[in-house]
């Protein structure tokens, strides 16, 4: 015999509401929190993300700016794989971040090491490397091509008190680089100390003492302690400063951009301190080719990208060795 009985609907507990209300509901108590925190997002979305989106919208367009776009396909990656400029740049690009990377992170371990010991005033030498960090660049530029000119500058007054001949630092391929490098390497050492000095003092104090019983001595110590230690730091500088090198604009620009005698935007002579950033700028607002000058910006953070992965890969490696 067949049950023709029917289960009644189960009744929802007092106080339940659907999915549906429960969202408007919340979005109704919540409404102020999200409102608090919309300036950011609208911000972003206008100036951030909907620039890069166009700028990749553009890598495939001919525009100069003012007519109509003409799509072009592949045609400006194609062109940029065979532009002998654009090499160049790069070229250039990992020579200087090379000449200031190393330089930088290694006198930024040694300052932080001896900011850790005891010595007064540390707070002292903390803000004092730090300045340079928060200063005008484009000053800080102007400064150093004074300091560097050929004819009046400082360090050719120098050498030639000491019956040392001029060096022309802002007009020979390798000191045009080396000038750059070194501006580099004086904005951000500092701030690069200030983390290792963190990640110093959270090393425990008791791993030092051990190694000090066990007879290791200062160098073995630093290579056996400190380094391992440090190596996730060590990873974030390194990353950062990958990513701040390759797009060093300002620099070049500013040493070599307004001198009349030269090409504007050039990098100097024989383009030595051309770099990616500043090859793509010269495209994009001084040539008017925009749909060019996009590629060359998706390029570079391809390159940017492909070298922060191998850089991670590497120490990924090494922690897997270690353990």
């Amino acid at each position: 015999m067949t049950d023709t009985r029917t289960t009644p609907p189960r009744e929802a507990p007092p106080g339940a509401r659907p999915a549906a209300g429960r969202r408007r509901g919340a979005l109704r108590t919540y409404w102020p929190h999200y409102l608090a925190i919309s300036p950011f997002y609208v911000l972003f979305l206008v100036f951030g993300l909907v620039p890069v989106l166009f700028s990749l919208y553009l890598a495939f367009q001919r525009w100069d700016g003012i007519g109509d776009m003409q799509f072009v396909g592949l045609r400006n990656f194609e062109f940029l794989v065979k532009d002998s400029t654009f090499w160049l740049s790069l070229y250039n690009t990992f020579v200087i971040w090379i000449m200031s990377t190393v330089p930088m992170l290694f006198l930024a371990l040694v300052l932080a090491v001896l900011l850790n010991s005891k010595v007064r005033f540390t707070s002292v030498y903390r803000i004092a490397y730090f300045i340079p960090n928060v200063t005008s660049l484009v000053a800080i530029a102007i400064v150093f091509g004074a300091v560097f000119s050929t004819n009046q500058g400082l360090i050719n007054a120098i050498l030639g008190s000491l019956h040392i001949g001029a060096v022309p630092w802002l007009s020979n391929e390798w000191t045009i680089k080396l000038v750059i490098a070194s501006l580099i390497t004086w904005q951000w050492t500092g701030y690069n100390a200030i983390l290792y000095l963190a990640g110093l003092q959270a090393i425990p104090t008791e791993m030092y003492e051990a190694a000090k019983i066990d007879g290791a001595g200062p160098v073995q110590t630093f290579f056996r302690i400190t380094v391992p230690q440090l190596r996730p730091i060590i990873l974030f500088t390194v990353v950062v400063s990958t990513i701040n090198g390759m797009q060093t604009f300002t620099e070049p620009q500013v040493l070599f951009g307004g001198n009349a005698s030269i090409n504007p935007n050039s990098g100097g002579p024989g383009q030595a301190g051309l770099t990616a950033i500043l090859y793509f700028y010269r495209e994009a607002f001084s040539n008017n080719d925009y749909g060019y000058g996009a590629a060359i910006a998706w390029a570079v953070f391809v390159v940017i990208l492909l070298f922060t992965a191998i850089n991670w890969r590497l120490v990924q490696r090494r922690d897997k060795g270690a353990a």
